[in-house]
């Protein structure tokens, strides 16, 4: 663990509440005196050398968590937050970043919170488009944004809920048949005919009406989010419980999101698909077939591949509309997308439109120099029925460069080759590149100067 005295004792008391276990149990399960546990677990005493092999033995804990779990990822959160110009030349040491995250992370959250929210009246403010479509006497965070943080700082993966998934999808070779009868034994009768909608429920009479013109795909799923709905109830509540939610709204939000979780972990049972993925080298199409999922279900999977020693390559994925909206976003990396407006006109899931069909391949890297390997392919979602207008997105996997010789789809590419990484950013109004050709609008609070007597790529200049 290196020599660097390690204190973890957030985690080490998450990991006691999660199994259930008292302190003084847990104490002696570890081989350390009552006492001397709760110093650990309120960080006055870093963990031992006897202490972190107890949890690799004992509990099949990966040790390697205590130093990159949350604690890691809030850290590197609060280090972009203070790269934020209005902290001007403040630089907290990394260590005192570590010792907020790891013993005061509410209070690290809440810092997070409140740059969130100041970046947020920001943009709002600064964009007139954006400004119109919001309620200007609400800036707090609405619903559906609450949802999205949640997800993200789960790293988009749910522990519970993804094994209660594997468990599920064990009891039979087939899972749209264990669907089938978790249903049955419910009293629920399976209808499949045409319809407006994909999936509706009748709670009175116990029928669940399936769309026929629906892909076999988008069945499966559309079937398995309504068992994780009737069967896992409890589950979803508790894990709800847990988030503690703002809103009700946002509860109700997050309880669909936790179905269809719930509905593509079945679907693709995590041992099983971590697994296919590494010896595919995650070809999608491969991957797609085999486990009867879409393209872009495959990709939303492998962007939840984070279980604690068991981790899949840290993926990023997001599905983009033809306008350049950005409908879905997950990600396990460092690149985070713009909360407002469309992504970067330079990354390649914008070209997907125009190549129907193919994959698209690109090197890039961010404004603070961090370099991946992007995929990008159109998805289209056809009505089945004639006049019924065609749904048609694009959709971006990523993840950073030092994966891809994991990534059948990177063969060939020079990625030791700076030249090759094109500049990409979040979005106009926070991307601090001078001189893109392809910039919008003006970076904020950055002065401009604008001569009438020359003109370059854009109509000013950015000091």
């Amino acid at each position: 663990m290196g020599d660097r005295k390690l204190y973890a004792g957030v985690k080490l008391r998450e990991t006691r509440m999660k199994l259930g276990l008292t302190q003084k149990d847990f104490a002696a399960k570890l081989g350390v005196s009552l006492p001397y546990l709760n110093q650990m677990e309120n960080n006055n005493r870093p963990l031992s050398a006897v202490v972190v092999l107890s949890l690799a033995q004992e509990f099949g804990l990966d040790v390697t968590e205590l130093r990159t779990g949350n604690a890691e990822r809030m850290v590197s959160h609060m280090q972009e937050a203070l790269a934020d110009d209005v902290f001007g030349d403040i630089e907290p040491p990394v260590a005192d970043l570590r010792l907020a995250a790891s013993n005061a992370p509410n209070l690290a959250r809440a810092f997070l919170e409140l740059h969130r929210a100041y970046r947020t009246t920001h943009e709002r403010l600064a964009s007139l488009d954006e400004a119109l479509g919001q309620d200007l006497n609400r800036m707090g965070v609405s619903p559906w944004e609450e949802v999205r943080d949640f997800f993200h700082f789960c790293d988009n993966y749910i522990d519970a809920v993804d094994r209660a998934a594997e468990r599920f999808a064990k009891t039979s070779d087939d899972v749209e048949t264990a669907a089938a009868a978790a249903l049955s034994a419910l009293g629920v009768t399976i209808e499949t005919l045409p319809s407006e909608f994909a999936r509706r429920f009748d709670a009175s009479t116990k029928t669940l009406h399936l769309d026929a013109n629906q892909t076999d795909a988008s069945r499966r799923f559309q079937l398995l989010l309504q068992v994780a709905l009737l069967t896992q109830n409890e589950l979803l509540d508790a894990t709800l419980d847990f988030a503690n939610f703002k809103t009700d709204e946002a509860r109700d939000i997050a309880k669909i999101g936790l179905a269809n979780y719930f509905a593509g972990a079945a679907l693709m049972p995590y041992e099983a698909f971590l697994q296919a993925a590494k010896d595919t080298r995650h070809d999608l199409e491969i991957l797609a077939h085999r486990f009867g999922a879409s393209i872009e279900q495959v990709s939303h999977r492998l962007s939840t591949l984070q279980r604690p020693g068991a981790k899949g390559v840290p993926f990023f994925f997001v599905r983009v509309d033809q306008a350049g909206t950005i409908t879905k976003r997950h990600s396990a990396t460092r690149l985070q997308f713009a909360r407002f407006g469309g992504a970067c006109p330079l990354w390649n899931v914008h070209s997907a439109f125009e190549t129907p069909g193919r994959f698209i391949r690109q090197l890039a890297e961010t404004p603070d120099g961090v370099r991946y390997f992007c995929l990008a392919r159109d998805v289209s979602k056809p009505a089945g029925k004639w006049g019924a207008p065609t749904r048609r997105f694009a959709i971006g996997l990523g993840c950073d460069v030092q994966h891809a010789d994991q990534l059948v789809y990177a063969d060939g590419l020079d990625t030791g080759d700076p030249k090759a990484f094109e500049p990409i950013g979040i979005s106009c109004r926070i991307c601090e590149r001078k001189n893109c050709h392809q910039r919008s609008v003006p970076p904020l609070e950055r002065k401009l100067s604008v001569d009438p007597n020359n003109r370059h790529l854009l109509p000013y200049q950015v000091d």
